[in-house]
């Protein structure tokens, strides 16, 4: 693993797919303009909004999706992560299905979310998210990159379930992916201690691009994309605009962090 910069992109995804795609590359060309080798989008970057219409679409938004992260990645030589969009599935719904691109265009890992957001919330919102969506049937992979480190995915709503990461830590896990379109209700009390607290129990860093503004009339996310070190210290926020959450990510502040809270080592109960 050597020294190398990160971007967590932070989107204002609609309902079309080639708005946000657009946007996307424009916010992709930004992050490399300052150093960038690694780029991670949020869930939903390809398409959010309505529901309904997203499922009826899910074919022309699974290909178009998985078409641009490859071309995104070859053409500015990144790796790339697309943190969530539909992939039909046998069960007749999606798969809300985060894909991991290399500089060449190959698929490195994909992962399928296991934890769907069916909550009723006080402000009134009803999100069931298993209506269109079916869960993934697999734990995520750690990707072992030689350049970049041991790399976890994981897509939003898994921040709330603190035994996925620890499965991802005892694979191996240097960098943690958390993309999410978190809601502006939930995301102001619970989104950055979450973070905070993945980074700080599995000593890893957590890249964690998102969604921020008014989707429609109804969907609102919280923003603040952020990069995290694996001290839990905030290195960079991207606000409430549209934009890139940007910084270094170091081998040697986590083998620091590593051997000053030897935690991982320390565990009873594995």
């Amino acid at each position: 693993m050597k020294s190398y910069v990160a971007a967590a992109v932070q989107m204002n995804s609609l309902p079309d797919l080639e708005k946000n795609l657009a946007q996307a590359e424009d916010l992709i060309d930004l992050a490399v303009r300052q150093g960038a080798e690694l780029i991670c989008l949020p869930e939903n970057f390809s398409f959010l909004g309505d529901e309904t219409a997203k499922f009826a679409q899910a074919e022309a938004i699974a290909q178009g999706s998985e078409k641009f992260l490859k071309t995104m990645a070859q053409r500015y030589q990144v790796t790339l992560l697309g943190g969530g969009f539909p992939v039909p599935a046998p069960t007749g719904k999606v798969y809300n299905t985060a894909l991991l691109i290399g500089p060449n265009g190959e698929e490195l890992s994909r992962y399928e979310k296991v934890h769907l957001f069916d909550v009723n919330l006080p402000d009134g919102n009803h999100y069931q998210e298993s209506e269109a969506v079916s869960p993934g049937g697999q734990l995520p992979s750690v990707y072992p990159s030689k350049d970049l480190g041991h790399l976890g995915l994981s897509v939003c709503y898994d921040v709330r379930f603190p035994e996925l990461y620890r499965h991802l830590s005892q694979m191996g896990a240097e960098v943690l992916f958390i993309p999410a379109a978190f809601t502006a209700y939930t995301g102001k009390d619970h989104w950055q201690v979450l973070l905070q607290a993945r980074a700080i129990e599995n000593t890893c860093y957590v890249v964690a691009p998102a969604q921020t503004g008014k989707h429609n009339s109804r969907r609102q996310s919280h923003g603040h994309a952020v990069i995290i070190d694996p001290w839990g210290i905030i290195l960079s926020d991207a606000g409430e605009q549209p934009g890139v959450a940007i910084a270094s990510i170091e081998p040697s502040r986590l083998e620091q962090v590593r051997r000053q809270m030897p935690s991982l080592q320390h565990r009873v109960f594995i």
